[in-house]
């Protein structure tokens, strides 16, 4: 626990963010912080996710969602899914107006995923601080990646609309690259390892305070079976999880493997009957507390989203990263990289190609002593009790 850092007064700081649950967990800690400090702290997001915010002590402002979170069903274009992301935007903005010009906060902070609060923060001169739960920009991004996107069939007309909105939404930043990606400041929540191009982030805006992490007492706990054995975790997070196949040639992988136990997170879209039969050294749930296993576990076959490859660096684990979407193969690959992972394709994902990476990886002392030094790094880089202290700073 973190020494609470003493205040003339208590503040009223506003978080603003997305009901994707891989958006929610990475700052809940921080929030958590804040409140126990004293602080007054309101939570913008969709009532589908007060259940997590409430345990914070936050208290939610219901701003309503259209983001297909639910069902997790995406445009596989770019464009088309950031235009999701910029019609939310357009419609929650008047509902953070309603609740905030009337109570405005001393400091916003916001997801990357609802670009709407930097625009009310901004309109109301106060500062604001985005949480990343994801990589952020480097000088030279807009060079090297956003002349792709924006080369893309259909950007012109999304950036038309953009600007349009901007221009109209009370934002002091007009420039569409410098609001996108460049914000005021940020905070990173993620280790640095995972960052591409690291060296060329600018320390002045960005911050890498790694993962903020507690002990989530909140979604139980776990314990290893017996001592003797080796424990390997399967999740592919909360949003890629009808996976049956995958998920049998897991079973196929890991069942009876001798000294190893397998705890197989198969979500709520997977009906445990379509694995078929089931070897006694496997346990199959649709949510497990992941980070409690991860603490305990030996290797972790993940999908490499960004949470879960944080934590598994946290936890100092060996993964196979099997990517589903989006920043997953680039994680992926950052993973192999790093000297602590392997990367199979859902398509490649047979069970003899899980059980060798498996055994390869497990069995590589070069793996575990990188594993270690990651391990250290991550949790040397601050987490939750340096993300409070830097933005009660900056409400000074």
């Amino acid at each position: 626990m973190s020494r609470p850092v003493r205040r003339a007064r208590r503040a009223h700081i506003a978080m603003a963010g997305i009901p994707a649950v891989s958006h929610t967990l990475p700052s809940l800690e921080v929030i958590r912080e804040l409140v126990a400090r004293g602080h007054r702290v309101t939570y913008a997001n969709d009532p589908a996710v007060a259940d997590l915010i409430a345990p914070t002590g936050a208290e939610l402002v219901p701003c309503t969602s259209g983001l297909p979170v639910a069902d997790n069903v995406w445009p596989d274009d770019p464009i088309a899914s950031m235009d999701l992301f910029l019609d939310d935007g357009i419609q929650a903005l008047p509902q953070l107006r309603a609740f905030y010009d009337r109570d405005p906060a001393d400091l916003y902070l916001y997801d990357i995923g609802l670009m709407a609060a930097r625009a009310l923060a901004e309109s109301q001169g106060r500062p604001c601080v985005q949480l990343s739960p994801t990589y952020v920009s480097w000088e030279g991004y807009e060079e090297e990646v956003g002349a792709l996107l924006w080369g893309l069939p259909g950007a012109d007309a999304f950036q038309a609309k953009y600007t349009d909105w901007l221009a109209g939404s009370g934002a002091v930043t007009t420039d569409l690259d410098a609001f996108l990606g460049r914000p005021e400041r940020a905070l990173a929540l993620i280790p640095r390892a995972m960052q591409p191009n690291a060296d060329r982030v600018d320390g002045k805006r960005v911050t890498f305070v790694g993962p903020c992490f507690a002990p989530r007492t909140d979604q139980g706990g776990w314990t290893r079976p017996a001592r003797d054995v080796k424990v390997l975790l399967v999740s592919l997070g909360s949003a890629f999880t009808r996976r049956p196949e995958f998920y049998r040639q897991c079973v196929a992988a890991f069942g009876g493997l001798p000294g190893w136990h397998v705890v197989l997170q198969i979500g709520k879209h997977t009906d445990p009957a379509e694995l078929g039969d089931v070897p006694p050294n496997v346990e199959v749930h649709p949510w497990v507390p992941q980070l409690a296993i991860l603490e305990q576990a030996d290797a972790f076959v993940t999908h490499a989203g960004m949470g879960g490859s944080s934590e598994g660096l946290y936890a100092g684990v060996p993964m196979i990263a099997v990517p589903q979407a989006v920043d997953q193969f680039t994680n992926a690959d950052r993973l192999v990289e790093l000297g602590v992972g392997r990367r199979i394709d859902t398509a490649d994902a047979t069970a003899e190609a899980l059980r060798a990476a498996l055994l390869a990886l497990t069995g590589d002392p070069a793996v575990a002593r990188r594993s270690a030094e990651l391990r250290a790094a991550a949790r040397a880089e601050g987490g939750t009790a340096r993300a409070a202290d830097l933005i009660e700073a900056m409400l000074g």
